[in-house]
C-alpha cells in the first residue's frame, strides 16, 4: 500500500523502534476504546482499555528485553579476495544466563559483506549458536567497521525493534584472484618463458627429446637411442628457480585509475599463481621491493596489493640489469622504456620483459611484448 510505504519513509531511521502495520491498526483500535469508554462512561470499556494498555506497554518492555545481552562476533578466514564468495561463521551470545531470546533477524548492512539474513527462533539463556555464512567484497582494501542488526517482533508484532551492532577489528581484503582472458594469456606466456629456462644444463633429469645440430654428443641417451633408430639427448633441468620481476608503477595520472585497479589485480592475480607453481616472485614499486620466500610468502604481496595507492610524481626505481623475467604495469610506458625498463640485457630465452600499458587489457588488443 503507497500510504503505508509513504509514512515510513516520512518516520525517523534513527528510532531503534518501527510500528508495524499490526501496531497501527491495534493503537487505532486503543483510541477508538478510549474514545467510546470516555463518551459512554461505560466501566467495562475502561477495564478493556487498560488491558490494552498493558499489553502495549508488556510488548515494547519485552521486545526490549529479548535483544538485551546479546553478543554478535564474526569469525573470519585468515585471508579474503575482492569478489570472491568466502564462508565465514556468526556466533550469537546470550548474555543473559536465564532468559531465552525469540524471533531474532540478524542482518547485514550494505558494508559488511553479508547480503542475506538468519533467522533464530530461539537462543536460550547462556547458549552460543553459529552458523555459516558467505561473505563478498567488492573491492580491495581496509574495511574498518561493519555493522549488522538484530531485529525483533516479538512477541506481538506491534512494533520491530532493532539494534545495530559494529565490529571494529579491521579486515583487509585482497585484490581479486579471478582469472581474465588477458590475465591468463600473460600468465601461460610467462609460464612457458620460465619452462623453457628450466630445460637448461643442470644437474636434474628434465626430459628426453631428439638431438638438435650442433649439440654436444656427451648427453646422447643410447638406450633411448637403440629404441627409437633416432639420435636421442637427456635434457636436464636448470638448478636454481628463475626470478619473477612484477614492477608496478604508482605513478598514475590523472583519468587512469581504473587501469590502476586492473594492473593491481593483475599484479596479483600473476603473484599468486606464479607462487603456487613453485616460483620465486619479487614485487617492487616506488615504495616496497619484496622477494618471496626469502622476505615473506605471497600473502605479504597480497596484503601490500591490497592497500596500495596511486602516488602521483615517485619517479620509478631504476631497472635491475639481472637477468631476470620482468613484467612492468605502468600508465607511461613509453617513460618506463626510456629509463631502461623492457630493455633485453641477453638473449631472448634469458631476458624476457614486458611493459604492460593501459591498452593491454582492451579485450580487443593482445599483451605486447616489448624485448
Amino acid at each position: 500500500m503507497n500510504w503505508w510505504t509513504n509514512l515510513r519513509a516520512l518516520w525517523p531511521g534513527a528510532l531503534r523502534q518501527h510500528v508495524t502495520r499490526t501496531g497501527v491498526a491495534y493503537s487505532v483500535t486503543v483510541v477508538a476504546v478510549a474514545a467510546t469508554a470516555v463518551l459512554s462512561g461505560n466501566n467495562l470499556l475502561f477495564l478493556i482499555l487498560a488491558a490494552m494498555l498493558s499489553i502495549l506497554f508488556v510488548s515494547g518492555f519485552v521486545s526490549k528485553l529479548v535483544l538485551a545481552g546479546l553478543e554478535v562476533d564474526l569469525l573470519l578466514p585468515p585471508h579474503i579476495s575482492a569478489r570472491r564468495a568466502v564462508r565465514a561463521n556468526v556466533r550469537l551470545k546470550n548474555l543473559k544466563r536465564w532468559m531465552p531470546s525469540f524471533s531474532i533477524l540478524l542482518a547485514g548492512a550494505p558494508d559488511s559483506g553479508f547480503q542475506g539474513a538468519l533467522y533464530y527462533p530461539v537462543a536460550a539463556g547462556g547458549a552460543t549458536v553459529e552458523e555459516a555464512i558467505e561473505l563478498s567484497f567488492p573491492r580491495r582494501g581496509r574495511h574498518a567497521g561493519r555493522a549488522f542488526s538484530l531485529t525483533t517482533r516479538f512477541p506481538f508484532g506491534f512494533a520491530e525493534r532493532r539494534e545495530v551492532v559494529t565490529m571494529h577489528h579491521d579486515i583487509v581484503v585482497y585484490p581479486c584472484l579471478d582469472s581474465r582472458p588477458a590475465f591468463a594469456a600473460l600468465l601461460n606466456s610467462v609460464t612457458g618463458d620460465l619452462e623453457a629456462w628450466r630445460r637448461g644444463q643442470g644437474h636434474d633429469f628434465y626430459r628426453i627429446r631428439p638431438y638438435e645440430a650442433m649439440e654436444s654428443a656427451r648427453h646422447v641417451d643410447w638406450k633411448a637411442t637403440a629404441h627409437t633408430n633416432s639420435l636421442q639427448v637427456r635434457e636436464f633441468a636448470q638448478s636454481d628457480d628463475r626470478l619473477v620481476l612484477l614492477y608496478l608503477d604508482i605513478d598514475v595520472p590523472r583519468g587512469q585509475d581504473a587501469w590502476f585497479e586492473t594492473a593491481v589485480e593483475c599484479a596479483a592475480f600473476l603473484a599468486y599463481h606464479l607462487t603456487e607453481g613453485g616460483h620465486r616472485v619479487r614485487l617492487r614499486t616506488q615504495e616496497i621491493d619484496v622477494t618471496t620466500p626469502s622476505q615473506g610468502d605471497v600473502y605479504t604481496i597480497l596484503r601490500y596489493l591490497a592497500l596500495v595507492s596511486p602516488r602521483r610524481g615517485a619517479r620509478p626505481g631504476e631497472p635491475d640489469t639481472d637477468n631476470q623475467l620482468q613484467i612492468v604495469f605502468s600508465a607511461d610506458p613509453e617513460r618506463m622504456a626510456s629509463l631502461g625498463w623492457g630493455a633485453s640485457g641477453g638473449s631472448v630465452s634469458q631476458n624476457t620483459s614486458r611493459i604492460i600499458g593501459p591498452d593491454a587489457f582492451v579485450p580487443s588488443s593482445p599483451l605486447e611484448r616489448v624485448n
